[in-house]
């Protein structure tokens, strides 16, 4: 545990020390790749420690990222209080919204949730205070490094986090509804309270990420703040990590990212096929992730493959 502790604390220290010897194209793709690794993070709570596959959190992080510009860009009020806002609105979507939709559970809460993003892009895009569909201008800055601080301490604040509901009561209850709702709640774990609490958490960090990429790209719309892709792209970087663990979604988002970008500088349109086809592969191989693949193959070996396709019929 210590050892790990201590390779976690170096790649913190590596990762912030990154804008004094990067370049800005660096340190922009340093930004965006430790956002997705919070959103990815961020979904884990739920999705992976709870087993509840949410296909909505691109709408928190739609709801941070109008938070931030709305009372940026129409009322010239600070970052800070923008961002707060964001949180506040995404927050309480989750907690309205978690009540009724989370009694569903497997593909009916998935798709009940599916829809939701598209829905708040639907009615954003007819407030005026919004932008309609125009969209929203936010004051422009160059402070680039302030950018990349604030996405590695939301990061770290997010892991730490989860780390914090893998030791606790609280993260127990959850893995107990994920492998049995019912005999959990029999049990006397409160599965509603536990199950909203995890979504709000969910939200307050996705929001978060939202609010700090509005306000760097200084641009907004209903079509990107709500983009549904978004929330697939932290669902395949959490489950391709190992989902219900505190590290597996970060050396996932990590991972395929980099690959996403390698493929995407030399093989351009086809990029996206050939991340399609690593993805299919990793699932039919790997099912639990790269962290679970890890603690198997030091376990059984090269079997473990052979296993995973045995035990899941692939």
């Amino acid at each position: 545990m210590m050892r790990r502790w201590a390779l976690l604390a170096l790649g913190v220290t590596l990762l912030a020390a990154l804008p004094l010897v990067g370049d800005e194209l660096i340190i922009q793709y340093g930004i965006d790749l430790l956002l997705l690794a919070t959103l990815a993070q961020s979904w884990n709570i739920l999705g992976g420690f709870a087993g509840y596959p949410s296909f909505g959190n691109s709408a928190f992080y739609g709801l941070g990222t109008y938070g931030t510009a709305i009372a940026m860009a129409q009322f010239h009020l600070p970052f800070s209080v923008g961002l707060a806002l964001g949180v506040v609105l995404a927050v309480a979507c989750a907690i309205l919204i978690g009540v009724p939709i989370l009694r569903l559970r497997g593909q009916y809460f998935a798709i009940a949730t599916l829809g939701l993003a598209a829905t708040l892009a639907a009615l954003i895009s007819n407030v005026d205070i919004a932008g309609r569909n125009i969209g929203l201008i936010l004051p422009l800055t160059h402070n680039e490094t302030m950018f990349y601080e604030d996405a590695l301490a939301l990061l770290v604040a997010c892991t730490l986090t989860v780390w914090w509901i893998s030791r606790s009561r609280f993260g127990m209850g959850l893995i107990a509804i994920r492998e049995d709702e019912d005999a959990a709640q029999v049990m006397g774990v409160n599965t509603t309270f536990y199950k909203v609490l995890a979504l709000a958490l969910s939200a307050f960090f996705t929001a978060i990420a939202g609010g700090i990429h509005a306000y760097w790209i200084t641009f907004i719309d209903p079509a990107s703040a709500f983009d549904p892709t978004l929330n697939v792209r932290m669902v395949i970087m959490a489950v391709f990590g190992g989902p219900g663990t505190v590290f597996g979604p970060l050396v996932g988002s990590f991972l395929l990212t980099a690959v996403y970008e390698v493929l995407a500088a030399s093989l351009s349109t086809a990029a996206a096929l050939l991340f399609g086809l690593v993805i299919v592969l990793a699932v039919i191989f790997m099912p639990r992730g790269l962290w679970n693949l890890a603690l198997g193959l030091r376990r059984v070996g090269w079997r473990y493959f052979m296993q995973n396709i045995q035990q899941h019929k692939l």
